[in-house]
C-alpha cells in the first residue's frame, strides 16, 4: 500500500511539473511577443473639469508625443516606449498639469491628459499679459481660445513678485468672482493699487454695470465685503441708480461708503440703515425670489 501511494504522489507531482512547465513557456512566449509586438496607433483625451474650455488640441499633443520618442508613434516597437518618461515630457508643456499613458490589449497607445485652468487673466504695468491657473502657474495666451475668467491689470512686472501674497490674493479673490454667477456677470475688471504704499497691495473693482469704483482693500474677508455690497446694490442703488456715487468704499467691516468723489472718507454718504439690516432684507429677497420660482 504504501509504494502505491508514493507512486501516486510521483505521478501527481510529476503532473503538476509538467503543467507548470508548460504555463512558464506560454509565458515566456508571451512576453517575448509582446516585447516584439508593435504600436498600432494612439487615442488622446483631454480634459479641462471645470471651464471646459481646451487650450491644446489632439495635434498638438500628438506632435508632443511623436517629439517625446523621436519619431512616430504607431509601428514602434512597444518595448522601445519609457511611458513615464513620456508623461513626465508632456508634463514639461505649460499647458500640461498631469499626464497618463498606459497601453491596451490591443496594443494602442492611450493618452490622457488634464489641462491647467486658467483663474484669471492678468496684465502687468507694462502692458503684458498672461494666464494664471489654481496653484499660481503662469500661462501663456492661447490664439485658439480666451478664457472668461475674472481680469487683474496693474499686475506689477517684476519677475520676484510670483510667490508673494499679491499672487495669493489674486487668486483668491479670482476664484471667489467665478464661484458667483452675479459677480462673475458685473465684474468687469480688478485694479491692482499700491496706494497703501510699498509692498502693499489693494483692489479696486470697476463694475460692468455703473460708473463707479468699488474699494475692495485686500483680499481678506472678501467674501463680507461682496456681501455689503450686493446689500448696498439692492437697497440704495436700485434707487438712486448705479451712476449716482463715483466711489464705493467696503474696506471697513460693518461699513458702506458711497462717495459723489474720488475720496469717500472726506465726500462721503453714510447709510441710514445699518449694514446688518440691509443684509437681512437682501437675504429676504433671495428666500421670496426662491419661494416663487418654486
Amino acid at each position: 500500500m504504501d509504494t502505491k501511494r508514493t507512486i501516486r504522489k510521483i505521478m501527481f507531482i510529476a503532473m503538476w511539473l509538467v503543467i507548470g512547465s508548460g504555463m512558464l513557456m506560454l509565458l515566456i512566449a508571451a512576453m517575448d511577443k509582446q516585447k516584439k509586438e508593435l504600436c498600432k496607433g494612439y487615442e488622446i483625451n483631454i480634459k479641462a473639469e471645470k471651464t471646459g474650455v481646451f487650450f491644446l488640441d489632439q495635434e498638438g499633443i500628438g506632435k508632443l508625443l511623436k517629439a517625446s520618442v523621436n519619431g512616430d508613434i504607431k509601428g514602434k516597437v512597444k518595448a522601445g516606449f519609457n511611458l513615464l518618461q513620456m508623461e513626465e515630457s508632456l508634463e514639461k508643456n505649460v499647458w500640461i498639469k498631469d499626464a497618463q499613458l498606459y497601453f491596451d490589449n490591443h496594443a494602442v497607445l492611450h493618452v490622457s491628459v488634464k489641462e491647467r485652468e486658467p483663474v484669471a487673466r492678468i496684465f502687468t504695468a507694462g502692458g503684458k499679459s498672461f494666464y494664471m491657473d489654481a496653484d499660481n502657474r503662469f500661462m501663456p495666451l492661447s490664439e485658439k481660445t480666451i478664457a472668461k475668467v475674472p481680469v487683474f491689470t496693474g499686475f506689477p512686472d517684476k519677475k520676484t513678485i510670483k510667490d508673494t501674497a499679491l499672487v495669493n490674493a489674486v487668486n483668491s479673490l479670482a476664484r471667489y468672482i467665478s464661484t458667483h454667477p452675479f459677480w462673475s456677470s458685473q465684474v468687469a475688471q480688478i485694479d491692482i493699487t499700491a496706494d497703501c504704499g510699498a509692498g502693499c497691495w489693494q483692489f479696486e473693482m470697476v463694475p460692468v454695470v455703473g460708473r463707479h469704483v468699488v474699494k475692495l482693500g485686500d483680499a481678506n474677508n472678501i467674501d463680507q465685503k461682496f456681501q455689503r455690497l450686493f446689500a448696498f446694490y439692492q437697497q440704495v442703488l436700485n434707487r438712486t441708480g448705479f451712476d449716482h456715487y463715483k466711489t464705493i468704499d467696503v474696506r471697513f467691516e460693518g461699513q458702506v461708503i458711497g462717495g459723489k468723489g474720488d475720496n469717500p472718507k472726506t465726500d462721503s454718504v453714510k447709510l441710514a440703515k445699518s449694514v446688518q439690516q440691509m443684509l437681512e432684507e437682501a437675504n429676504q429677497v433671495f428666500k421670496d425670489t426662491a419661494i416663487q420660482n418654486n
